[in-house]
């Protein structure tokens, strides 16, 4: 096995992991600010429990599209 080949999978995988990170806070504050309601007030002051739900989701939603965009 190359040392410098396994460095170099190991750099691109954090690269990567980083892009897909910053690409899902990104489109989540987006996500936040066109939202008619205050999404963390509404889920943790007032415990709406669906709208936490629905967040959570929409979440995992853009991490699937951002990882199966970036692999």
């Amino acid at each position: 096995m190359n040392i410098a080949f396994q460095l170099s999978a190991f750099i691109n995988a954090v690269v990567y992991a980083v892009l897909g990170v910053v690409i899902l806070v990104v489109s989540f504050t987006i996500w936040d600010k066109i939202s008619p309601y205050e999404l963390w007030k509404e889920i943790v002051e007032k415990h709406n429990m669906a709208l936490a739900i629905f967040a959570g989701l929409m979440a995992l939603g853009i991490a699937i599209i951002v990882a199966s965009a970036v692999h």
